[in-house]
């Protein structure tokens, strides 16, 4: 049994890096201390980390100001996985790779023996392509780590079905999906993406958003959103596939005990066999689709 905390999290105004430094310690043992595994930090959480260059107000100077830190961030996050002997999904931020004009948005998964990877967000929404410039990054990663096969999708990656199946079909049975939304809709669209991933997979999946006002740095001045933990609907799982979920804007962590033998039954004999009867979609496709006229 593994237990997943998930985070519904402020963007603050930390007044330095100490300060920072102990918000981050202080929520990892909260949740390490309620028994979690798994830790989920949001997408885009790292832009408080602006704050501690004053930057925030220009997108692009919040962008370069938080990049300058993630290193540091990194590090930290791994010090706390060893300390309390959990993994971690860090909020991701802006990184610029070695010798590329703009950044990516990347998250690190770090367990209690140090870093053990990262995850650039594959598909950008339309305020990342244009004014922000943020851009796709490395490929998909699957995470084979003590606590199952984990794969990551940064928000809007959720909504895409085929990137969650490739991440499936190489092994994933947790799929991370952090979040960043500054309206109730685009919670709901990831929601709902989240949802439909763990259907189509059966599998688990993790929502974790950014939430609260942070008028001070343009690219996350509205947050709102609720985590989740969700499974598919099916026999031994919740029939509306909740796990676990949080009110509205509300920060805290949500926790969840799951199993992944209940992911290896319900995808040998559950109700629907959605992960194995997936690849009968592209037989159904193999003839164009059929047009007909009413009269």
């Amino acid at each position: 049994m593994i237990r997943i905390a998930a985070a519904a999290y402020p963007i603050d105004r930390p007044a330095d890096w100490a300060a920072w430094a102990d918000k981050l310690a202080r929520w990892v043992g909260d949740a390490a201390g309620q028994g979690a595994d798994l830790l989920v930090f949001p997408e885009y959480g790292a832009m408080e980390l602006a704050a501690l260059d004053g930057a925030g107000a220009d997108r692009e100077a919040a962008a370069r100001a938080v990049a300058g830190r993630m290193a540091a961030a990194e590090a930290l996050h791994a010090e706390l996985a060893a300390a309390h002997g959990v993994h971690i999904l860090a909020a991701s931020g802006p990184v610029w790779q070695a010798g590329a004009a703009r950044p990516v948005n990347r998250a690190a998964l770090c367990g209690p023996e140090g870093v053990i990877g990262h995850q650039d967000k594959q598909m950008m929404v339309p305020y990342e392509r244009d004014p922000w410039g943020i851009v796709p990054g490395g490929p998909l990663h699957l995470f084979d780590t003590s606590l199952g096969r984990i794969g990551v999708l940064i928000c809007y990656d959720g909504e895409f079905p085929l990137l969650a199946r490739a991440l499936v079909e190489a092994g994933a049975e947790i799929l991370l999906v952090p979040s960043a939304t500054e309206t109730r809709a685009g919670f709901h669209r990831v929601r709902i993406g989240a949802q439909a991933r763990a259907l189509e997979n059966q599998c688990i999946t993790v929502q974790a958003p950014t939430i609260g006002a942070a008028a001070w740095c343009e690219p996350v001045e509205a947050n709102t959103g609720r985590a989740g933990i969700f499974g598919p609907p099916d026999r031994g799982w919740p029939e509306d596939g909740v796990l676990a979920e949080g009110a509205f804007d509300t920060p805290g962590w949500v926790i969840a005990d799951v199993g992944l033998s209940a992911v290896r039954q319900v995808r040998a004999d559950g109700g629907v066999r959605t992960h194995a009867h997936w690849p009968e979609q592209w037989q159904r496709l193999s003839t164009p689709v059929v047009t007909v006229r009413g009269h």
